[in-house]
């Protein structure tokens, strides 16, 4: 049963999304929404890596500028960042505020940065009927990256700070 939290990130989800604890949720893959020109979801596999929460109402990302979901970003503005792990599921819709923007440092990367304002976030617990069912693990990926690795310095270099375009 899902239901509305509001259109800002909770204590928590905001703690989970800020990189303060980023390499004990590397290797843990959250999926990202758009849609695509047909009107049909265009779902992607994020990492905590590229995906950092500023406030309760910004969240910053890094992806390919030249993926199918960054073009979805910038032509329809929208996206929804999935947090599904035993402890949480979350669902988190996203309205593009600015980008892609340049990535510093990315070279040979394409790398682009998003600015995104948070809209609306609704929490999905299991109904009475459904006996207490729930998430058992987050959706893994291996080998988990290293922080040392250009992509990744590049990445949390460009998530340090939220900006747009003056």
């Amino acid at each position: 049963m899902t239901r509305r939290l509001g259109a800002a990130l909770t204590p928590e989800l905001l703690e989970r999304l800020s990189q303060r604890d980023i390499a004990r949720r590397l290797g843990i893959a959250l999926p990202f929404v758009t849609v695509d020109a047909e009107g049909r979801p265009h779902p992607m596999l994020l990492s905590y890596l590229e995906v950092r929460a500023y406030d309760t109402g910004t969240v910053g990302l890094v992806i390919g500028a030249g993926t199918r979901s960054a073009g979805n970003l910038v032509e329809r503005g929208a996206g929804t960042l999935l947090v599904i792990e035993p402890d949480v599921t979350v669902y988190v819709k996203l309205r593009m505020v600015d980008g892609p923007l340049e990535v510093a440092g990315a070279a040979g990367y394409e790398l682009g940065y998003f600015l995104l304002a948070v809209e609306e976030v609704l929490e999905d617990a299991a109904a009475d009927w459904e006996g207490g069912m729930g998430i058992t693990s987050p959706l893994r990926y291996a080998p988990a990256p290293s922080l040392d690795e250009p992509w990744a310095r590049a990445t949390l270099a460009a998530l340090a700070e939220p900006r747009a375009r003056a």
